[in-house]
């Protein structure tokens, strides 16, 4: 199987990219490797998957590029002819939306269009792509379900998250194009943007700086852990989405679809005080934090509870690992990755 992954020097998908080499995949990987963040992180997150792909019987390459830039996407799927799609380069980050939008307009709306126009142009058999719960916005009816509206987003990221979702089940209609959105819950684990609040806390612990809480610590988030992010993706990646076996033309419901298209949530299922995170991260490191709170800010979420059924009878799978072991594998990571940094 030939699969193109999107943003696989992103942390979702260097785990992504890394879980298909090892199990056999042709992976092409697709990223700008820009600086929104520290680019060394991203250049060792694509030398280890240059590591796997040597000891792994798929083949691997690599377009370093911008996948606003259309020729560029087009030319890749032309060279490389992907059977499949996983799409999971974006501009992420609520509060930097607020700051910059028009990064987000490029990468989340210009560049998912290029991607779009390419699936369709050569007939991708499917295309799963990377959505978040930020998309529930204003909705506090927990848990969050794909079957209520999302249509009251509260940062600008969210709604060009929504926009995907919107524009991929257009393509879905027109071109039976089948498309599968994974909207994420707090995805947190080892190879993490510094931008997480597991990263910061954890450096600023460490360094005996304070940590901040916002909504003075009373957001609960679903926090989801990385390697079960990379299995449900993958897992629905293989099974392209279908049209809807009980849709009736005689008499369609205007609240479904017959498209090839659908949404799923990817959370834990289990939504944990922000003081709970902190405090696993306070025995993992064996220190005490430094806390100040805050108000809750502009675009922020209180809240996030997902509903995952729809996932789980789609494709047998649900996250299950706990915070203490996710936190604890996070930290083990961040101890090996700078100690090795400042060796």
């Amino acid at each position: 199987m030939r699969i193109l992954v999107t943003g696989n020097a992103g942390f979702i998908g260097y785990h992504v990219a890394r879980r298909l080499l090892e199990r056999g995949d042709s992976v092409i990987g697709f990223d700008v490797v820009n600086d929104y963040y520290d680019p060394t992180l991203k250049e060792a997150r694509l030398k280890r998957l240059d590591e796997t792909a040597a000891s792994s019987s798929g083949e691997y390459h690599f377009v370093r590029a911008n996948l606003a830039d259309r020729d560029a996407v087009d030319a890749c799927f032309a060279t490389h002819r992907p059977d499949r799609v996983i799409h999971l380069a974006a501009q992420a980050g609520v509060r930097y939306s607020i700051e910059n939008p028009h990064a987000y307009v490029e990468s989340n709306i210009v560049a998912y269009t290029n991607i779009l126009e390419a699936c369709r142009h050569t007939e991708v058999e499917h295309l799963t792509y990377a959505s978040t719960s930020s998309v529930y916005g204003a909705n506090t009816n927990m848990p969050f379900s794909e079957h209520r509206p999302a249509d009251h987003p509260l940062q600008f990221y969210a709604a060009t998250k929504r926009a995907n979702e919107l524009m991929a089940h257009s393509y879905s209609h027109l071109f039976r194009l089948p498309t599968t959105g994974l909207r994420f819950f707090t995805v947190y684990g080892p190879w993490g943007r510094p931008d997480m609040a597991l990263f910061l806390f954890t450096r600023n612990i460490l360094a005996g700086k304070p940590i901040t809480l916002f909504n003075h610590g009373n957001h609960t988030r679903d926090f989801t852990f990385v390697e079960d992010i990379a299995e449900g993706v993958i897992r629905a990646s293989d099974q392209p989405a279908a049209p809807n076996a009980e849709w009736d033309s005689a008499n369609p419901d205007p609240a479904t679809s017959n498209a090839p298209w659908r949404l799923f949530n990817i959370g834990n299922n289990n939504p944990v005080k922000l003081t709970a995170y902190v405090e696993a991260l306070e025995e993992a490191l064996g220190r005490k934090a430094i806390i100040e709170r805050l108000p809750l800010q502009p675009g922020d979420v209180p809240d996030t509870f997902a509903d995952t059924t729809a996932l789980e009878t789609a494709v047998g799978y649900r996250p299950a690992t706990t915070v203490k072991a996710g936190v604890g594998a996070f930290v083990d990571w961040y101890r090996e990755y700078y100690e090795s940094v400042a060796s």
